[in-house]
Formats: C-alpha cells, structure tokens, sequence
C-alpha cells in the first residue's frame, strides 16, 4: 500500500523533500510500522524513494485490482516516477527515528517490573491475522500458567506490531478487539489471565475505542449473558461483544502512533 501511494501522491515518495529544494530537510520519525523503516513510514514524503511504477503494477496484479483509465495512464506516465536525490541532497538531508513501538513496550516493561511482575517483551513487530496471533498467545498463556513456559507467573507477555483481519461478517471492531476476543475464546475463561490491546494512536481500526481489555469480569458479564465467543467472531463483532460486557477502552485520539500495544498478565494456576 505504501509502494502504490508513492507513485500516486503529489508530496509522498520524496517528492515533499523535492518541492522544499534547495532547503535543507530534516525529518523526525514516530514510526507506526514493523521493522521502523523511516521510508515506509507515512510512505516517506522526504526520503528518497527506490520503488518503480513497475512495482506497482506489479502489486495491483497480485491482489486482483484493476486501476482506474487515468491510474493506469498515469503509471504508464513520467510522473510516476518518484525524485531522484542528488548527492548534494543526501547529503542535507537528514533522517532521526525518535519514537518506536520498542520504546513503548520498553517503557511498559519497566513498569511491570516495579510492580513486581516478571516480563517477557516477545517482539515490537508482529503481523498476521489478529485472531490467528491471539490463537499463538494465549496458548502460550497457557503453557505459562502450568509452569511450562519460558517464563513463570506471576508476569506479563508484551508484544506489538500490526495485525490485520479479513471481514468475513457485518459487525464493528478492530484489530485489537478481535485479538481479545479470539484470546478469549482461546483461553476460554482462565482464572489468572487477563489482557489488554489498543492501538496506540487512541482508534482502534474505525472504531471511536482504542482497544479493549479481556478480565474476568468481561468473562462472567459475557456467560451472564449467554454471548458465544465464536458467533462474534464469526461476524467480526468484537466491538459489540465488549461493549456488552464493559470491556471497551476510550482514550480519545492520542495524537502519536507507533502501532499496537498488547499486554497480557498471567496469574499462577490456581490451586484447588
């Protein structure tokens, strides 16, 4: 998406740095995207570009769209192609990444060990569909309340990154809804282990929440209620599921992003 953007945006792919010509240009980055690469952030509006309009035909190939008459004659045209900087221009301008999802679950990581909690940072780059990668944590949940893990409860896994989902119903939710949601069918009402995803920018895809938090008393609203976990699923309803169920986060938008932020605490297995 942001390769196609460059060759279709009058100020991405350079061409912001090639308008402020012969102006220095010095770009500061709060980079929302797995593996920080400041030329994909924002599709990098003052960063030279190495893409080719070849390249973007070639993608929207790949996933069946066919471009408009006056795209595909602009792809076909000079104008796609993105500014190439001289040397001169390399050399003034400059790049500084200044914020991370990294830096965000570093910060939190420090918290919970003043608290008391053992952590495991897993990783500031996860993709994939949100319900498959909340499948992976919380059987890994799992595994750590038994005493099986790479680490022992009391603690709290930290991950981050950029999940997708592919709409297959007619509900409300974002990615990090759904996450809950599909851990919450995973764990199926453990004692011990509660969560919490949000997008750090405060919206949660096109929702007004910025995530939702999976506790136990989510759990008990939602068997008070008798609300099935895959039949939300299965319509991509999370936003409605916690909604029942309080669960929802508000944040209002947060004027930053650096991606997703998931944090789950894990709670020894409870003895009987």
């Amino acid at each position: 998406m942001n390769c196609v953007r460059k060759h279709l945006s009058a100020i991405k792919g350079g061409r912001l740095a090639e308008a402020c010509l012969p102006a220095r240009v010095l770009t500061y980055v709060i980079s929302d995207v797995p593996g920080d690469d400041p030329n994909t952030v924002g599709s990098g509006p003052s960063l030279e570009n190495f893409s080719t309009p070849e390249n973007v035909i070639s993608i929207l190939k790949r996933y069946g769209i066919e471009p408009s008459p006056a795209v595909a004659a602009h792809l076909q045209s000079e104008r796609a192609k993105t500014p190439i900087f001289s040397e001169q221009q390399r050399h003034k301008n400059s790049v500084h990444v200044i914020a991370t999802a990294r830096d965000a679950l570093e910060a939190a990581k420090q918290e919970a060990l003043q608290a008391g909690y053992a952590v495991w940072l897993m990783s500031d780059a996860i993709e994939g569909e949100a319900g498959d990668i909340a499948k992976m944590h919380g059987a890994l949940a799992l595994e750590i309340q038994k005493g099986n893990g790479p680490i022992k409860p009391p603690c709290i896994l930290l991950s981050g990154g950029e999940t997708t989902v592919t709409v297959k119903g007619k509900g409300r939710g974002g990615r990090n809804a759904e996450f809950l949601l599909s851990l919450a069918q995973t764990i199926k009402g453990s004692v011990g282990i509660c969560a919490l995803a949000c997008d750090s920018d405060g919206i949660d895809g096109v929702e007004n929440n910025a995530g939702a938090i999976l506790t136990q008393a989510v759990v008990e609203k939602a068997q008070a209620q008798g609300l099935n976990y895959l039949t939300y699923l299965d319509d991509n309803n999370a936003y409605e599921f916690f909604e029942r169920c309080d669960g929802l986060i508000f944040t209002g938008p947060t004027l930053t992003n650096v991606n997703d932020f998931r944090a789950i605490v894990i709670e020894p297995l409870q003895q009987t």
